[in-house]
């Protein structure tokens, strides 16, 4: 079995390989959705590499803890961590790894080209559960050494206090939740952030609600920041924009070589992140996205500052929206249907004045 497998080359019938998000890549690549390309590191390699003596030693620790002991359950995580840390990755897997990050590099005639690594769990987004988020990521990153030693620590996330917790309380055994990592092109963010195929506030199922910031999409995911909020209609087009005061970006720092928060400018901060032609491009893909799955989708983007319109627009991560999509469809205006609506229209008394 692969240790590698490109995005473009596995989707959702490959799960078990590349996990959920890695398998989102590839079905929105196959739906001709604008994703920076990468490939996934598989399970087969997490499986061979946590093998043999290693895998003894994790269960023999998993075996001791008590999930209702927070004091045990940090120390025995961070042993479990620490023992994934220390150990090299078999040869063949480092060195597939290796050849792989480098043809990136090529396609791109770049070389130590800026990669972002995603954990990509086999049980994410399971119905009744959702392990997404439980695992690590990490924003651009440089060079094979960096590489293989953030797949590594993506590795062992799968192995956090929060996420051993959880599947306890979920009753998942810990051997049947498996680790891919996605390695994928950075994108140079000049805005990014997510987009609902629907509104989250009320359900309605005819917009597309766009939520970005300057910088990368971390302040965005992560609640950092009060981001500028587009409301698209997906028949009129017509959009209803609310622009923020935005104080914080999440941006690389060359200097530094990390990605930071920092202040935004003054003169940026109630400038809306994104243009309107780049807000309808979005609301387009996001249809496109969400008749591709036949759900409403919760989907992350980013725009590339290096790239001219409609180039600069991307795709990083497509989801079910888990909460208006779980719950019974009912007419939005009184639970009446348009149909009844216009009939009770059509029948009221008409008061002729002459």
């Amino acid at each position: 079995m692969p240790y590698v497998l490109w995005f473009d080359k596995a989707g959702k019938e490959a799960i078990s390989l590349v996990g959920g998000k890695n398998a989102s890549l590839g079905e929105l690549m196959r739906a001709d959705i604008p994703v920076p390309p990468g490939f996934s590191v598989t399970t087969e390699a997490y499986l061979a590499f946590v093998s043999g003596e290693l895998k003894e030693k994790i269960e023999k620790i998993l075996s001791q803890i008590d999930p209702t002991d927070m004091a045990s359950l940090e120390e025995k995580s961070q042993n479990i961590r620490q023992l994934i840390i220390d150990i090299p990755f078999p040869k063949k897997i480092q060195e597939e790894i290796a050849s792989n990050y480098q043809a990136l590099c090529q396609v791109f005639d770049t070389p130590e080209m800026s990669v972002a690594v995603r954990s990509s769990a086999t049980a994410e987004d399971l119905p009744g559960a959702s392990f997404a988020g439980q695992q690590d990521t990490f924003l651009w990153i440089q060079g094979v050494e960096e590489v293989l030693e953030k797949i590594k620590l993506c590795m062992a996330s799968l192995f956090t206090p929060r996420a051993i917790a959880y599947r306890v309380k979920m009753g998942f055994p810990h051997e049947k939740v498996l680790i891919s990592v996605g390695v994928q092109k950075m994108v140079n963010a000049r805005a990014a952030g997510v987009m609902f195929t629907l509104n989250p506030i009320n359900g309605d199922p005819s917009k597309v609600v766009i939520e970005g910031n300057w910088g990368l999409g971390e302040t965005v995911v992560s609640g950092l920041c009060n981001p500028d909020k587009f409301v698209v209609d997906k028949v009129t087009l017509e959009i209803q924009r609310e622009i923020s005061l935005k104080t914080t970006e999440c941006v690389f720092d060359p200097l530094r070589k990390e990605v930071v928060h920092k202040d935004i400018p003054p003169e940026r901060r109630e400038v809306q992140c994104i243009e309107d032609q780049e807000a309808l491009e979005l609301a387009r893909f996001a249809k496109k996205v969400e008749a591709y799955y036949g759900c409403a989708q919760d989907i992350e983007w980013a725009i590339d500052r290096d790239k001219p319109f409609p180039f600069n627009i991307f795709m990083v991560q497509s989801r079910p929206e888990t909460v208006w999509s779980q719950k019974k469809r009912e007419p939005l205006l009184g639970k009446k249907s348009a149909y009844e609506l216009l009939l009770e229209k059509a029948l009221k008394p008409v008061k002729i004045v002459t």
